[in-house]
């Protein structure tokens, strides 16, 4: 089995650190593809930049996509997953929707914790989209950017346990989920002083993406998800604008 590991971030470390963690997940026999996005910003972090990041992924499948079984999307925006299931015959995985689900299925009601308070707020609406709300106990944020977690992990990881604790204390929550791709590491480091499960979304996409290859379901020939139809699109790459005529 081979799946596409795709970085709608333009920074390799991030993409070098999600690869690791899907790896260390990943049953035997599945190969992970990593792949980085040729344009956009470094790091997600505003709305302009999730715009972009849109096109960015799209862009990276349909170029790395062919002779892949699954797709997982790695950015916590879960950059263009519904568009890509769409334009994708294969099935198409995004870290939070997928760590969501997993949340889902392991307690009563989640928190989730973000890197920056900025991101809470298309968080929030990622959630609302995705119709759990109501299992929704709160949401924190630590502050930092990706590139200091990278930098010192240890020190986030204290500020993590300090927001799990109040959210788990003062929220009732059953369940933590990491949003952020960089998170990827940070389960490992925390859940020992954390007495709730913490999940992250690489781990979960993979998990995931590995069994609904098993269960090899059609791709919809009808409805919002049926293949793309033959459109003129000019102005992008050619392996994208190609996906608008097969």
């Amino acid at each position: 089995m081979r799946l596409l590991l795709a970085n709608p971030n333009t920074t390799q470390a991030v993409t070098d650190t999600i690869a690791a963690a899907a790896r260390a997940v990943a049953g035997p026999g599945t190969e992970i593809v990593p792949a980085t996005a040729r344009f956009g910003a470094r790091v997600i972090g505003t709305r302009a930049e999730m715009a972009i990041a849109e096109h960015a992924s799209l862009d990276t499948l349909a170029r790395a996509a062919g002779g892949c079984d699954a797709v997982v999307i790695g950015a916590s925006i879960d950059s263009g997953l519904r568009a890509a299931r769409e334009m994708l015959a294969v099935p198409v995985l995004g870290l939070t929707e997928s760590a969501l689900h997993v949340a889902c299925l392991t307690g009563g009601r989640f928190g989730t914790i973000t890197l920056s308070r900025r991101s809470a707020y298309p968080l929030r609406e990622m959630v609302e989209a995705y119709g759990l709300m109501r299992r929704c106990a709160g949401m924190r944020a630590v502050d930092v950017s990706p590139l200091d977690l990278l930098a010192a992990p240890e020190r986030v990881a204290a500020l993590i346990v300090e927001q799990a604790t109040d959210l788990i204390e003062r929220d009732m929550a059953d369940v933590i989920v990491l949003i952020g791709a960089v998170m990827a590491a940070m389960p490992a480091r925390v859940q020992p002083a954390v007495p709730v499960p913490v999940i992250e979304g690489v781990s979960c996409a993979v998990a995931l993406a590995e069994a609904l290859v098993r269960l090899k379901l059609p791709k919809a020939r009808a409805g919002g998800y049926a293949a793309l139809p033959a459109r003129q699109v000019i102005g992008i790459d050619p392996a994208l604008a190609a996906r608008f005529g097969e």
